[in-house]
């Protein structure tokens, strides 16, 4: 089980900012950028190197999600959306994740 599963099933707190019968959207414990929120669907994937055909409308949901939350918390100077895959791709809890980064200038390129 996953930290993100154990904060999905409210075993652990988070400071939630959003949440949905898909996915659940919470401040990231930390923080890269002055607003840094991990989106997540409620439903079990380990990465995106495994999601299916079928996973097409929940993804795209996720990423309405997080344009919604960056209108909520004020992003309107832009914001950053980043999903990590696998080791090499810096993927470090393998459940799904987007990162949504705001609240500064984010250099290119990064890492």
């Amino acid at each position: 089980m996953t930290i993100f599963k154990k904060i999905i099933d409210k075993e652990i707190p988070a400071d939630i900012v959003y949440e949905d019968d898909q996915c659940l959207a919470f401040r990231d414990i930390n923080p890269q950028a002055p607003v840094h929120v991990l989106i997540i669907p409620k439903r079990e994937i380990r990465s995106l190197a495994d999601i299916v055909e079928t996973d097409r409308e929940l993804l795209g949901h996720l990423l309405v999600v997080a344009s919604r939350i960056a209108a909520k918390l004020h992003l309107h100077d832009g914001y950053r959306t980043v999903i990590n895959c696998g080791a090499h791709g810096g993927q470090t809890v393998h459940h799904l994740h987007i990162h949504l980064l705001g609240g500064r200038n984010l250099d290119w390129p990064p890492g």
